[in-house]
């Protein structure tokens, strides 16, 4: 895959006052709109900055994407549902026209101690991160494993059956000029392009993503957030599927999201 002309500390948005104007950037894969990765990121980062407790994990976000944004200035508004000693859920919710074109909450859960015991769990491993991946280095997509089509990028020491997808990401490109992306809004964004590891097939990809949850046991530490292929089901034009999450270090979640069909992916160019 080619390598951007994008500027790694270009930003997403322009933030005046209580609105958001996205840049070129923004756009996704979908036509002349906001990337659902971009707008889940917006909504990652509202909930967050509602949130100003280190003590709480953020442990669950539910990105709901009921309308196409445009590539015009949105709003987001937040409020809180419910507080509490060990819980607080948050509600943002983005406007653009008068019209919500997004909406999450966000499961906000307070650090204890772990307890005791042995627990089941998927033994998935990650293929090997790339060599030669480069510091704020665009594309999102730095390696890609098991697609079967031009995004595949193979790695020669990974072989794979050709069923399962792999990716890992590379997320720098901050929302806001004057603020890097946290841990949070790097997993929200990375949580997105589950509907496209799950739904991707032999000519691309023909869903589009209706909603996404992410969950987390733990933060992800560094730029580098990879997705492994977990589940698949698909008839009548709706299609579910789920991915665990990675950092270099190993799990810290899982993902899932809802699709419906739709034609005319086409990535725009970097």
């Amino acid at each position: 895959m080619a390598e951007s002309t994008i500027a790694p500390e270009t930003a997403y948005f322009d933030r005046r006052g209580g609105s958001f104007h996205p840049r070129s950037i923004a756009r996704g894969g979908w036509g002349a709109l906001i990337s659902g990765h971009v707008v889940g990121g917006l909504l990652g980062w509202a909930v967050e900055k509602f949130v100003d407790d280190t003590e709480f994990l953020p442990a669950r976000l539910t990105v709901d994407l009921p309308r196409p944004a445009a590539i015009e200035p949105v709003e987001v508004h937040t409020r809180e549902i419910r507080g509490g000693k060990r819980l607080r859920l948050v509600e943002a919710v983005m406007h653009q026209q008068d019209k919500i074109v997004g909406q999450a909450t966000g499961l906000f859960l307070r650090r204890s101690d772990q307890p005791s015991g042995t627990i089941w769990s998927p033994r998935v491993e990650m293929p090997p991160i790339p060599t030669n991946v480069q510091p704020n280095a665009s594309p999102l997509f730095v390696r890609t494993y098991g697609w079967g089509t031009s995004i595949q990028a193979p790695d020669e020491d990974w072989p794979y059956d050709g069923e399962a997808k792999y990716t890992w990401l590379s997320l720098t490109q901050p929302l806001f000029d004057d603020e890097p992306l946290t841990p949070f809004t790097r997993a929200a964004m990375a949580a997105d392009v589950t509907a496209s590891l799950v739904n991707w097939s032999s000519e691309g990809l023909k869903f589009i993503n209706a909603d996404y949850t992410l969950t987390l046991s733990r933060l992800p530490k560094g730029d580098l957030i990879g997705l492994a292929s977990h589940s698949h089901s698909t008839q009548d034009g709706i299609a579910t599927g789920s991915a665990i999450l990675f950092d270099e270090h190993g799990e810290v979640g899982s993902s899932i999201s809802v699709s419906v069909a739709q034609s005319g992916f086409a990535p725009p160019p970097r």
